[in-house]
């Protein structure tokens, strides 16, 4: 089971931690990404983290923005987002997949069939 925290309201140019608790998931055998949806919009990949594989992605309208990392002994997966503007708004999940699993993609977000429940940001102008 995946469990998002750590959403909320914010202004634009302020920051939020999101959290995703995997206790489930061995971090070396599986990737955990962070997807979003805005309203009206297509679910998006945000960043994606897969210590078996050494990766940390970040998808280009985040870069130099978000920062993702990982605490094994925590868990937990964290996004750091910073100078949050409004289009940033949206249902943030956690996602996992198998990495053992040769159709799991991180650098493309694809695979992934675990979710969490997702956490709302939203940033005001």
């Amino acid at each position: 089971q995946l469990a998002e925290s750590g959403g909320g309201l914010v202004q634009a140019g302020g920051s939020l931690r999101l959290s995703c608790s995997a206790a489930d998931y061995a971090f070396d055998d599986y990737a955990i990404a962070w997807f979003r949806q805005a309203p009206g919009k297509e679910r998006e990949g945000v960043s994606c983290i897969s210590r078996g594989d050494g990766i940390i992605y970040h998808a280009d309208f985040v870069k130099g923005r978000f920062t993702t990392s990982a605490d094994s002994a925590k868990e937990t997966i964290y996004l750091q987002m910073n100078d949050l503007t409004p289009e940033d708004t949206g249902v943030y999940y956690c996602a996992a997949a198998d990495i053992t699993t040769p159709t799991t993609i991180c650098t493309s977000f694809e695979a992934f069939d675990i979710w969490g429940q997702g956490t709302q940001v939203t940033v005001s102008s």
